[in-house]
């Protein structure tokens, strides 16, 4: 095999890449091939970045023709250089493909590890929740009527809104069909029986998951980041007493009071369409709510509206605790837990749903 040697400058940037593709270039044919190209850096000192890009792909293209491109006596700074700009991102490795057996074993062992972790972590916001209430001290002073006021009271205005609209919907489409039988009066016991036992807990847990839920994991996740949860535990203070028990508090608290509020608007809402579509006054409406709402479904709404606020709490903390990297992951996690959040609840109502009507006549 015939050696062909080029020996290149001291400094080689970007503007001297065409003159040394010039004189290379006539190496590359099919006249050479089988022979090997030496370049000899014994006299290069610096390498620019364009440089070793044009190296790589010269050899590349040196390889297809079946000649061997080397580099020798290379200095450190130009091996450095080399290496750095090396295109191996494009190198074809052949990754081995799982089968289908070990995707769904991968898959397993994941899903097992998460339940783990959650399971322990709830289990210490619970043994926290219980602890903290009668040592109020472990929590800071007044976050609890913080937390309602930014969980809560700031809710108020979408909730009022999206539970009158569903409201006015609820009765609106009812209305329609109720007229063709003179059954006026039912769009009352249709609307106080939806909204107290079904729509009023779901929508507004919904929108404080996507609206509360969401700022708590925000909120936890960039104090993970920032290394604001480590300081903590350095300092000796538990962050789930002092972050997470108060939120958990608030939200028991305040999500029950949204959802009697969303439930007395969403009822209102339908009053309108009753009184103005209906031609019902208001005294008849009412009376028809309150002789059809019964204990069961007023319970049923407390209970299911307190089960999704531990639901929201205890998925936003987790996926805020779960975080990694920098504020892509924040952003990354928050999402997550606004849409687990909303499906635990979907999927919480459901089971709910079966177990207080589990049974019930169907008259």
């Amino acid at each position: 095999m015939e050696q062909i040697q080029i020996t290149l400058p001291e400094q080689i940037n970007h503007s001297l890449i065409k003159d040394l593709q010039k004189e290379i270039a006539p190496y590359k044919s099919k006249k050479f091939e089988g022979q090997s190209v030496w370049l000899d850096f014994s006299n290069t000192k610096q390498l620019d970045s364009a440089v070793a890009v044009f190296l790589h792909r010269l050899k590349e293209d040196f390889k297809k023709q079946n000649i061997e491109l080397r580099w020798i006596n290379t200095s450190e700074e130009v091996e450095k250089s080399l290496k750095l700009f090396s295109p191996l991102a494009r190198a074809k490795f052949e990754a081995k493909r799982k089968n289908f057996f070990e995707t769904i074993g991968e898959l397993g062992y994941n899903l097992f590890n998460q339940f783990v972790e959650s399971i322990f972590l709830f289990s210490n916001i619970g043994f926290w929740a219980i602890v903290s209430f009668f040592k109020p001290g472990m929590r800071r002073k007044g976050e609890i009527a913080n937390q309602g006021v930014l969980i809560g009271v700031n809710a108020l205005p979408i909730v009022a809104l999206i539970a009158f609209l569903i409201g006015f919907i609820l009765a609106l489409q009812s209305a329609a069909q109720l007229r063709q039988f003179g059954a006026n009066i039912y769009v009352a016991d249709l609307i106080a029986i939806a909204m107290v036992s079904e729509m009023g807990p779901l929508i507004t847990a919904i929108l404080v998951a996507g609206r509360s839920g969401s700022a708590i994991t925000a909120e936890i996740a960039t104090m993970k980041v920032s290394e604001e949860i480590d300081a903590l535990t350095v300092m000796g203070v538990d962050p789930i007493p002092y972050l997470i028990v108060p939120k958990l508090y608030a939200l028991v608290i305040t999500l029950p009071l949204l959802t009697v509020f969303a439930n007395i608007i969403g009822i209102l809402g339908g009053a309108i369409i009753g009184v103005t579509y209906l031609d019902i006054s208001i005294y008849p409406f009412f009376k028809e709510v309150f002789s059809v709402l019964r204990y069961k479904e007023i319970i049923t709404g407390l209970v299911k509206s307190l089960s999704f606020s531990i639901i929201i709490l205890l998925t936003a903390t987790y996926f805020g605790f779960k975080v990694k990297g920098g504020a892509e992951g924040v952003g990354r996690v928050t999402t997550a837990s606004v849409v687990a959040s909303i499906f635990f609840v979907i999927v919480a109502d459901s089971i709910l749903g079966l177990i207080f009507y589990f049974g019930e006549p169907a008259f």
